[in-house]
């Protein structure tokens, strides 16, 4: 019974020692990503925004990005910089601007390359697990951007629950 037992024990220690050297994630398939994108410009453009949309992947890497015919210039930057900072940081970026005002011990992430803490960058998250974040810029307001982008989400819901 004892050489058994011991025979086990030996036999799953390879695998349970390699299983810590990687780790398996779940990301957004590109469907997905343009089907929040597509959900979240639909929003804007229903509230009569013109905006651009951006998802990242959950290492911040653009995934989609659509612009309205008419939003300006800058959305394009801005949008993929909300999504970029909602994933680095894990955190939506409405509370990321209230994390980083002057005089909080945040405040210097603000003056980091390519972050905006500004609302509308949302985390997508299904299963405890992050997914992956969405991006809006265009609307007049943080809180618009921010119910763009919710929308996106919502719209894809049902695919990334696991």
């Amino acid at each position: 019974m004892k050489a058994a037992l011991l025979f086990l024990c030996l036999a799953t220690l390879p695998v349970t020692a390699s299983a810590g050297g990687t780790h398996a994630i779940r990301l957004l398939t590109p469907d997905t990503a343009l089907k929040a994108a597509q959900a979240a410009l639909k929003k804007c453009r229903d509230a009569g925004f013109q905006a651009t949309i951006a998802v990242v992947d959950r290492m911040g890497v653009t995934q989609v990005l659509l612009r309205d015919r008419y939003a300006g210039p800058h959305t394009v930057d801005t949008a993929q910089a909300k999504a970029y900072s909602a994933v680095s940081f894990r955190t939506n970026t409405t509370d990321l601007a209230e994390a980083t005002q002057a005089g909080r011990p945040q405040s210097g992430i603000r003056h980091l390359p390519g972050v905006a803490a500004v609302g509308g960058g949302l985390l997508i998250e299904a299963g405890g697990s992050i997914l992956g974040a969405i991006g809006v810029s265009g609307a007049p307001g943080g809180k618009e951007d921010d119910a763009c982008a919710a929308a996106g989400i919502a719209a894809i819901r049902d695919d990334i629950e696991f």
